[in-house]
């Protein structure tokens, strides 16, 4: 079964890796942090977050799927505080109910210290 790769965009400077991968049936997208149209890294988590959703509903839209078909979303937060906002966020740019599958971890670091949230998902593309 071929593996397809679909690129980060050309104005992001990305680590050595594909933002998303298809084989079969399944869109595996990276780990995706907010950064902008610019490839800018903003101040404030509430856009952080937005940029992140723009990121994968792009990711998903190239690979012919959306937001409904996610299966599974595991987000990484760097301050427990952003917790009650991320999922106010969330529903809204996720919803509505159903809900995908969703881990939500509070981690120590992400690889750039202004990076308050990074969200990696699994999408079916069966239809």
């Amino acid at each position: 079964m071929p593996i397809q790769h679909f690129a980060p965009p050309p104005h992001v400077k990305a680590p050595p890796l594909s933002f998303a991968t298809r084989v079969g049936d399944l869109l595996f997208v990276s780990g995706i942090p907010g950064f902008d149209a610019n490839g800018a890294l903003p101040d404030g988590f509430e856009t952080q977050f937005a940029n992140v959703v723009v990121n994968i509903n792009r990711v998903l839209d190239e690979a012919g799927a959306t937001v409904r078909d996610l299966v599974k979303v595991n987000v990484l937060l760097t301050r427990a505080s952003d917790v009650a906002a991320m999922n106010a966020l969330y529903a809204g740019a996720f919803g509505p109910p159903p809900y995908p599958a969703r881990t939500t971890c509070v981690v120590q670091a992400l690889p750039d210290p202004k990076m308050l949230i990074e969200i990696e998902a699994v999408a079916s593309l069966s239809k």
